[in-house]
């Protein structure tokens, strides 16, 4: 199966927020200095054509688990064929602690943050800081057009309420369009406290094998 995301966002702009796929160079920024080298156990959102999962794979060390979260069912087949050592769950973004119910090391975005309502957009940060180990990060990417847009500025302000360190890459601007990197450390509970996830039992969509 050949995966286009935008002819799946010709079909269905609403499971599918991006026109064009991210570059090789913005896959490289978005996977760079987050431990992916010691990680157990990465969460990705939103994983669309495989660009970022490509690249978390590449270094991803051997009996790591790499769970991909892909609302599209048609991308979803596709990543399942490409991706066997990938655990590929298709549903919600919003549904992320009922899919892995283990504490993630890593979470990687796809998600298109700036098309979605401020609820909607917070509900699926809070699941972050919830599934993150104490030490997480977080990562996830924004167009630099739509950086200073209402939307965008919201997300900014929501990542710094849920996370102690928070930053941004310089714009890379080979991407189609050019976009920046948003980096996010050490996460907080509403409260302000660091939450403190156990991995927790019970039945889980989501198989324990590893890779």
């Amino acid at each position: 199966m050949i995966m286009s995301i935008t002819r799946e966002f010709l079909r269905n702009p609403v499971l599918t927020g991006a026109v064009a796929a991210s570059s090789p160079k913005l896959a490289e920024a978005m996977t760079a200095g987050l431990g992916l080298e010691s990680a157990g156990l990465v969460v990705e959102l939103g994983p669309g054509t495989g660009v970022f999962t490509d690249a978390v794979v590449r270094r991803l060390p051997p009996g790591a688990r790499l769970v991909a979260i892909e609302i599209n069912p048609r991308l979803a087949a596709g990543l399942r064929a490409r991706h066997q050592d990938v655990e590929i769950v298709e549903g919600s973004a919003e549904d992320l602690d009922e899919y892995v119910r283990e504490a993630a090391d890593v979470v990687v975005s796809g998600l298109p943050w700036t098309v979605m309502s401020a609820e909607r957009q917070e509900r699926i940060l809070d699941r972050v800081t919830e599934i993150l180990v104490p030490n997480g990060r977080f990562t996830t990417f924004a167009y630099a057009h739509a950086a200073w847009t209402p939307p965008g500025r919201r997300f900014a302000a929501a990542l710094r309420e849920r996370f102690a360190v928070t930053g941004r890459t310089p714009i890379v601007w080979p991407n189609l369009p050019p976009a920046f990197v948003h980096r996010a450390a050490l996460p907080v509970s509403a409260s302000g406290s660091r939450p403190s996830r156990r991995r927790r039992a019970g039945t889980s969509p989501v198989s324990a094998r590893t890779r």
